[in-house]
This record gives C-alpha cells, sequence and structure tokens, in this order.
C-alpha cells in the first residue's frame, strides 16, 4: 500500500503544470468541476434554467456563483475554486497513471479516485444535501459550511499526495 507523503503533492502538481496540454487538462477539469459543484448547488433552479434552453448556462453559472459568494462568503468561493483547481490536478494525474501503469498498476489509481469520490461531495456540501433533498443544513452547519468544504479540499490533498507524480515508480519499504 502506498504511503501519502506530503511532498508528493508538489509532485502531483509539478507533473499536471509540466506542459501546455497538462495544463490545458488541468483547466478544462477545473471549469467542469466547478460548473458541476456551483451547478448543483441548487438543481431545480439549475433544471428550469437548463430546461429553458442551454443558452441559459451561463446566467445559471453567474447566478449561482453569485449565490455561494452570499452564502458560504469570499472564504467559501474559493475553497470551492481551489477544490475544482485541485481536482483539474488529480484528473490529470489518473490520467498520468492510466498511462504509465499496465493493467495490474491501476491499484495506483486508488490515491486518487477516492478522494475525487468521498471529498466531491464535502467540496460543494450543499450540492449533496439539495439532492437528496436537505438544502437547508449545510446553513445549520459553523462557517457556512466552510469546515466541511476545507476538509473535503485536505482529503483531495492527502489521496494527491499518495498518488504523486504518476512518471516516478515508488517503492515502500
Amino acid at each position: 500500500m502506498t504511503r501519502a507523503r506530503p511532498l508528493d503533492v508538489f509532485a502531483a502538481f509539478g507533473y499536471a503544470f509540466a506542459t501546455p496540454a497538462r495544463v490545458a487538462g488541468v483547466l478544462a477539469g477545473a471549469a467542469v468541476t466547478y460548473a458541476a459543484l456551483v451547478l448543483s448547488a441548487f438543481p431545480e433552479y439549475t433544471g428550469q434554467m437548463l430546461g429553458a434552453g442551454v443558452g441559459y448556462l451561463d446566467d445559471a453559472l453567474v447566478a449561482l456563483t453569485r449565490n455561494t459568494l452570499s452564502t458560504a462568503g469570499t472564504v467559501g468561493l474559493a475553497l470551492v475554486v481551489l477544490y475544482a483547481l485541485v481536482t483539474g490536478v488529480a484528473l490529470v494525474t489518473a490520467a498520468g497513471q492510466v498511462r504509465q501503469t499496465d493493467e495490474s498498476g491501476v491499484e495506483g489509481l486508488t490515491g486518487v479516485v477516492p478522494g475525487l469520490v468521498a471529498s466531491g461531495c464535502a467540496s460543494c456540501g450543499a450540492g449533496l444535501l439539495g439532492l437528496l433533498g436537505f438544502a437547508g443544513a449545510l446553513a445549520a452547519l459553523p462557517f457556512h459550511g466552510n469546515l466541511v468544504r476545507l476538509a473535503g479540499l485536505l482529503v483531495l490533498l492527502w489521496f494527491l499526495a499518495r498518488a504523486g507524480d504518476p512518471r516516478t515508480c515508488r517503492v515502500d519499504v
């Protein structure tokens, strides 16, 4: 089993930003993640806007970004943006691991995929709770749910530390 090493987070970021193609992958992954997190905060509103036409996607993103800012504050919005960026890095790192390993080496992906799944819901908070019918639950949390967002971000960073740079082979002793 691979242990998380704090400096391997920097190796994962270094890998993700090493080439223009990877940077484009990080930015694309971050943009999709940000849109998913913000739009899932109020799924009914998003459904109504997109039901009226895909042309309303930008209006929905702007409105729900403003809503995130007004409900979670600057820190909450910054955590959502930071989580989206780190998710982009995790996606590029996971793709690199798939390219670098054979079928038996896919076990290394367990360093990134659980982080995406486990902390994705914690990052947006309201998205998952809203989908489950508990939209007001996040408002009852201290600091407007920012501690939950921070915890999700830390879990994702921990999984990135486990993954590191996919071009290097690590043997834990």
